[in-house]
């Protein structure tokens, strides 16, 4: 059976060459650029630019025009006796341009792109987080192809041996020495490895095109996955993407805490008024004149209800629930990663008894193939005893690919 088992795997590896193949960190990195999530990077980029050129743009001039014709009820009058004044029309036309400019508004503008800017890591950050978490499920699904993978070896070489046995045996029913119809029990069981066969390359199938899905690469039947060479290093600090984002969480606060702090401070603008009507700035003159007006003017809300500073407490109290959903985090992952480390120790201790197990089963198998060819036993027990041989070989291939699993695991929860 060993050997069997190394001329298959021999003959796996130089096929490798021929074929596709993928590797654990390939499906992590795939998802992180081609899930339609990561798209968003793009949009929150794109949409930040725009929101940044629109604050920008309240430091230029702010031009406007205004236009009107008003007819009035009454206009006033000079109460001057025989004075030839003129008095004004009761319909009156006007057509303004304004133009303002801030000159000074205590930094609100250079705060208001910096609370942007923020929102922008912030965003992107919660992206990356998703994306992360991905990787869990990659795991799950890549590990899952990889022991059907493995499967489909120690059924081929089950299969091979028993084809040979058979031939073994219809010999020594030739001969007399083997009772007849031995044979027809060995193929019966040829024939239910060929089911088994059949069943894991149809559940492969379906694993392998849910990855394929998630990871927006095309994979076959045909691709080798990787089994991947990890460790795990228990003395690591976390380094999760979800710890970066809770500290650009509490960094926006701080900008918008900032923002809040200059919106109450002077403003000083400049302004100048152009226009065109009657009557113009001169209410004695009834016609039809050019006016302008030049000046500055300072702005300032001293007094707002403690709106500001309420809006201000509000914000800090945010920052104390940013902490303790860091605190909340780094509990639940550390019982994680306790979780996983117990996983890793107990499939490491079943590989143990495993090797134990299967080396017992090679040596009572050698003694059915010995029993088997001198006609003491039946095809069926020599059939059991192999069955009980690539059972326990399974079992070692799933509990070696759970302790990846665990791994993988582990190393996701920990952020390495």
């Amino acid at each position: 059976m060993k050997k069997i088992l190394f001329i298959l795997t021999l003959t796996f590896s130089i096929s490798v060459f021929s074929q596709q193949s993928i590797t654990l960190n390939e499906c992590y990195s795939l998802v992180e650029t081609y899930y339609p999530l990561a798209k968003q990077n793009d949009l929150l980029a794109n949409q930040n630019k725009i929101d940044l050129d629109v604050i920008s743009n309240s430091k230029l001039p702010q031009i406007s025009l205004d236009v009107q014709a008003t007819y009035q009820s009454d206009v006033i009058e000079i109460p001057i006796p025989n004075a030839e004044i003129e008095g004004l029309n009761k319909d009156q036309y006007r057509a303004t341009v304004s133009v303002n400019q801030i000159i000074y508004n205590g930094g609100l503008t250079d705060a208001s792109l910096k609370v942007k800017t923020a929102q922008l890591k912030t965003k992107q950050k919660q992206v990356e987080v998703i994306l992360y978490q991905l990787k869990q499920q990659i795991n799950q699904l890549y590990f899952s192809v990889l022991l059907a993978q493995e499967s489909q070896l120690l059924l081929k070489a089950k299969q091979t041996q028993l084809q040979a046995k058979i031939k073994e045996v219809q010999s020594g029913i030739k001969y007399g020495v083997i009772l007849p119809a031995s044979d027809k029990i060995l193929q019966s069981e040829l024939l239910k490895v060929d089911q088994q066969c059949q069943e894991i390359e149809s559940n492969k199938s379906a694993l392998i095109e849910t990855l394929s899905s998630l990871i927006s690469k095309p994979l076959s039947a045909s691709t080798l996955f990787q089994n991947p060479e990890l460790e795990t290093k228990l003395q690591e600090k976390l380094n999760r993407p979800e710890l970066e984002l809770f500290q650009l969480k509490k960094e926006e606060i701080e900008n918008s805490e900032s923002l809040l702090s200059k919106q109450n401070s002077p403003k000083l603008l400049g302004f100048a008024t152009g226009g065109y009507g009657n009557p113009g700035l001169n209410m004695l003159d009834n016609s039809f004149q050019t006016f302008y007006t030049l000046g500055v003017k300072v702005n300032w809300n001293i007094f707002d209800w403690n709106t500001n500073k309420k809006q201000r407490e509000s914000l800090a109290i945010n920052k104390d629930f940013i902490e303790n959903e860091t605190e909340i985090f780094k509990l639940n992952t550390n019982i994680a990663l306790n979780q996983q480390q117990k996983e890793i120790e107990k499939f490491e201790t079943f590989i143990i008894s495993d090797l134990e197990i299967i080396n017992l089963r090679k040596e009572v198998l050698k003694s059915a193939d010995s029993q088997l060819k001198n006609g003491v036993i039946t095809s069926s027990a020599y059939i059991t005893e192999l069955t009980n041989l690539f059972e326990d070989e399974n079992t070692m291939v799933k509990h070696k690919t759970q302790l990846q699993l665990a791994k993988a695991n582990y190393n996701v929860i920990k952020g390495q």
